[in-house]
């Protein structure tokens, strides 16, 4: 048996008349920004509950948009955490700013908001959290800490999107959001896209302007932008997923209720359940596991893809090793050296669950006994 990690042909409902959508558009020219753009940018608003989606590049842009349109830059400070992907620090410095990292928590992998708390100090100029493998952070604690710093809230919603703290979709919590559309999401365009949301006009328009190279008004450039508009092949292929997305969302969480009724090993660490406020839309699944490396080699030759996410966190990457940074991170340490991802699709089948189970305890057992 095979287990990949992604069925893209299954994401279609009707794939036909998507392709028929998009040979319109290579016909008529309609290929950046524009009315299709435009109707998803308002779709996906409506879906979170926001007034503003603006499509981008990526969702990298949109998180640099997002501190470029808050004004934050040389010797400001943005607090994140340190067990995150690469884009989210990145959009700190590609701005200017000094990333100030906090360690996670030790089961859950998310944000320690008490160390979030502590590191915000004068220079800090903004708070970006990560809503990290689909579950929405506790938002009712950070939207405090934030509010008591007056300090603005930005989140990285890449891996979240769908997701809720006490019905409400993150994503709509701060000033801005950033999502993510990358084929490996939950919500996948065809190529890299991204979005940023907001309910600020202000925000909104500034974010227009500069994903057009700084425009306002044809050939009025006010300020130095970026190239970063969404295209309508893009906006096509998330308008037909999104009416499916709460559905997936839905078959992600019954899949990963079965991956952990099945794990019961005492040597697997399964994901915490949600607090009962917040959803978990299983981005991914990930475990804790003795071995790690060895155990991922067995999965992989057994057929079944699975991943490590994170492996270096963000204070040991070459590309950050210029920032020194002094704190220490033990827990999100924990976390690249022991942790793989299972594979979770909506598609996937309780059969190919109970697979993956059954051999992923095999090769916990079998890495032991090499070891003893």
């Amino acid at each position: 048996m095979k287990i990949p990690r992604y069925n893209h042909r299954s994401q279609f409902t009707d794939l036909t008349a998507t392709t028929e959508k998009i040979r319109h558009t290579l016909a008529t020219g309609d290929y950046i920004l524009g009315d299709t753009v435009a109707h998803f940018e308002r779709r996906f608003a409506d879906y979170l509950g926001a007034t503003h989606a603006i499509g981008v590049n990526t969702g990298t842009d949109a998180l640099t948009f997002a501190l470029t349109a808050l004004g934050i830059g040389a010797g400001d400070e943005v607090v994140t955490v340190a067990n995150t992907f690469h884009a989210t620090a990145l959009a700190i410095t590609t701005v200017g700013a000094r990333v100030v990292l906090v360690d996670c928590e030790p089961d859950t992998y998310l944000m320690d908001l008490d160390a979030l708390d502590a590191a915000c100090g004068p220079r800090t100029k903004a708070i970006l959290v990560v809503h990290l493998f689909g579950r929405s952070l506790d938002m009712g604690r950070v939207t405090a800490i934030a509010a008591r710093h007056q300090i603005p809230l930005v989140e990285d919603c890449a891996q979240a999107v769908g997701a809720t703290w006490n019905n409400q979709r993150v994503g709509t919590f701060g000033a801005a959001a950033a999502f993510s559309f990358h084929p490996s999401k939950n919500l996948a365009a065809a190529g890299d896209a991204g979005a940023l949301v907001t309910n600020s006009p202000v925000i909104a328009h500034t974010v227009r302007t500069l994903r057009g190279l700084g425009q306002d008004g044809q050939d009025n450039h006010v300020t130095l932008g970026a190239n970063s508009k969404l295209d309508a092949i893009q906006a096509i292929v998330l308008d037909a997923k999104l009416d499916q997305l709460d559905t997936w969302n839905a078959d992600r969480r019954t899949i990963a209720a079965r991956y952990t009724h099945a794990l019961t090993h005492p040597d697997i660490t399964t994901p915490p359940p949600s607090e009962d406020p917040g959803d978990h839309v299983y981005h991914l699944y990930q475990v804790a596991v003795p071995h790690r490396d060895a155990v991922l080699a067995q999965l992989r030759s057994d057929g079944i893809d699975a991943v490590v996410r994170y492996p270096v966190p963000i204070h040991h990457q070459p590309a950050f090793a210029r920032h020194g940074f002094d704190g220490k991170y033990p827990h999100a340490e924990n976390q690249a050296t022991r942790t793989l991802c299972l594979p979770i699709r909506p598609d996937l089948s309780p059969a190919e669950v109970d697979f993956v189970c059954d051999r992923l305890t095999t090769a916990i057992t079998d890495s032991e006994e090499a070891l003893a």
